[in-house]
C-alpha cells in the first residue's frame, strides 16, 4: 500500500509541477524538486519523476535513496543506462548530462546532503547499499 500511495503522489506533484510551470509543486518541506526526464532502460519510452534537488556550483545533484528501500530507484538504472537526460526546474527545461559521485565526491557530497536533509541518514540506515548520488551537469 505504501508504495502505491507514493506513486499517486509523485503522479499528482508531476502534473502540479508541469501545469504551473514550476510555481507549485517545488518546494516540499525543506527541499526543492524537480522534474527528471529519462529513457526507460527496457522500454526505451520516455519517463518522468519528480524528485528532490540540490543546486551546487552549477551543477545539480539528487540523492537516489528511493525511501529507504534495498533496491535502486528505476530512474537510476535508467541513467546508468542512458546518461543523458532533460530536467525541469524553476520553469526551465535543461539538457543534463550525468554520472554517479564516487570517491571524495560521493563523501563530500553525502555531507552536503544529510546536513541540509537528515533523513538521508536514517534511509541509509534502512538499508545495506550505499544510497546514490547523482550529478546532473547541464549540457554545455
Amino acid at each position: 500500500m505504501k508504495d502505491s500511495l507514493i506513486r499517486i503522489f509523485m503522479a499528482i506533484n508531476a502534473f502540479l509541477i508541469r501545469v504551473s510551470r514550476g510555481r507549485i509543486g517545488t518546494k516540499l518541506g525543506t527541499q526543492t524538486v524537480l522534474i527528471l526526464h529519462t529513457i526507460g532502460r527496457k522500454s526505451g519510452e520516455p519517463r518522468a519523476i519528480p524528485i528532490a534537488y540540490f543546486a551546487l556550483d552549477g551543477k545539480y545533484m539528487i540523492v537516489a535513496s528511493n525511501w529507504g528501500k534495498d533496491r535502486n530507484a528505476d530512474w537510476v538504472l535508467n541513467l546508468r543506462k542512458y546518461p543523458q537526460a532533460t530536467i525541469d526546474v524553476n520553469g526551465k527545461s535543461i539538457p543534463v548530462q550525468t554520472h554517479e559521485a564516487q570517491g571524495d565526491e560521493y563523501d563530500q557530497l553525502w555531507k552536503f546532503a544529510t546536513d541540509r536533509h537528515p533523513p538521508y541518514l536514517a534511509y541509509q540506515k534502512m538499508t545495506s547499499r550505499r544510497i546514490p548520488i547523482v550529478v546532473l551537469q547541464p549540457a554545455s
